[in-house]
């Protein structure tokens, strides 16, 4: 800084006010700076300065999959919001995996970020225990934390599968599969409400030999399909809690020789860029992923900068029902009882 302002023919602490924008500078000395900057190769020690001001200007991101397209186009939207507001982005992915989730937040407050967005993994202490003694605010996205309140962005999950479950039903399906991950998540708790409420509220009983449940993952999907439409008494539709999962639903149901909406109708949870060109194009949930994001960046920011109220804030947002051509009424026939296809 100091060839800097030789070279400039101005004071260290004007080079410094201009470098740090903390104070006015004229830009008649502002363009001798620039180019004195230029002549001596100066660089900002970003660390010196992150000490100095306390503050990194870096966000910890942690999503369980980021190949899911959820996850995918919510980090999108995320890391361009900070991005306008200066921020730079670390984004971790846990792979619903404890260890890993515990992990990697460690390491981030390590790194000094200035707060975080979490997508957790389950129910676990020891996730308790960091955010306790965390130092930075942290806001929740897709999933809450049981016991901890924190500022948190989700969606109504169990209306959203209310909704999806009971537009089946209109159709006629009675026998409606559901693929599902496992009950330490809590969005899956809830999503395993609406679909019970849904059945209920048309007064079909509950089957536990149609829900099926796994890790999110294509070949989950894939077995889970399998065991359903080989039940001597198969489903006439099936509702998928994911959109990897429906991927390997719907190549379960081709390799059986079946047909989707013909042999059964199907719908999935989290809408993805490509479900309008599916054959048959898809029906999904929806989830409002700009609100998400944007809403989860302007909670940090307002924590961050001292802006927002000594209470945690919880926004719950709705999803939307995209219907489209995977799912049609039931025929007649289907409510007896089916022998498994030859």
């Amino acid at each position: 800084m100091l060839d800097v302002a030789r070279e400039a023919g101005v004071s260290v602490a004007t080079v410094s006010a201009f470098i740090n924008n903390t104070a006015r500078v004229s830009p008649g000395t502002t363009g001798r700076i620039e180019t004195a900057i230029r002549r001596v190769g100066y660089q900002r020690n970003a660390v010196a300065r992150s000490l100095k001001l306390g503050k990194t200007h870096t966000i910890g991101l942690t999503v369980p999959h980021i190949t899911n397209p959820f996850f995918t186009e919510v980090v999108a939207v995320i890391t361009q919001a900070f991005d306008r507001a200066g921020y730079a982005v670390m984004l971790f992915c846990t792979d619903e995996n404890l260890s890993n989730q515990d992990e990697q937040i460690r390491l981030l407050l390590d790194r000094m970020v200035d707060g975080l967005i979490v997508a957790r993994v389950g129910d676990d202490e020891a996730f308790g225990n960091i955010v306790r003694t965390a130092k930075v605010p942290i806001v929740l996205i897709d999933r809450l934390c049981d016991g901890i309140d924190l500022d948190a962005v989700v969606l109504d999950n169990k209306a959203a599968v209310f909704e999806a479950i009971e537009y089946l039903a209109r159709l006629g399906h009675k026998r409606i599969g559901y693929i599902t991950g496992e009950t330490d998540i809590a969005t899956m708790r809830e999503r395993d409400a609406g679909y019970r409420a849904a059945l209920a509220a048309r007064g079909i009983a509950f089957d536990p030999l149609l829900v099926r449940r796994g890790d999110f993952h294509e070949k989950d999907g894939y077995s889970a399909a399998m065991q359903l439409m080989t039940l001597p008494d198969r489903p006439t539709a099936i509702f998928s809690a994911n959109n990897p999962m429906v991927v390997g639903a719907m190549k379960a149901i081709r390799d059986l020789g079946l047909r989707c909406p013909e042999d059964v109708s199907v719908i999935c949870f989290d809408d993805f860029p490509f479900a309008d060109v599916f054959q048959p194009q898809m029906t999904t949930v929806r989830q409002p992923v700009e609100a998400i994001g944007e809403q989860a960046v302007a909670m940090l920011l307002d924590r961050i900068n001292g802006n927002a109220p000594t209470d945690p804030r919880r926004l719950t947002l709705r999803g939307r029902l995209m219907i489209r051509s995977s799912c049609v009424a039931v025929p007649a026939a289907s409510s007896e009882p089916q022998s498994q296809s030859a």
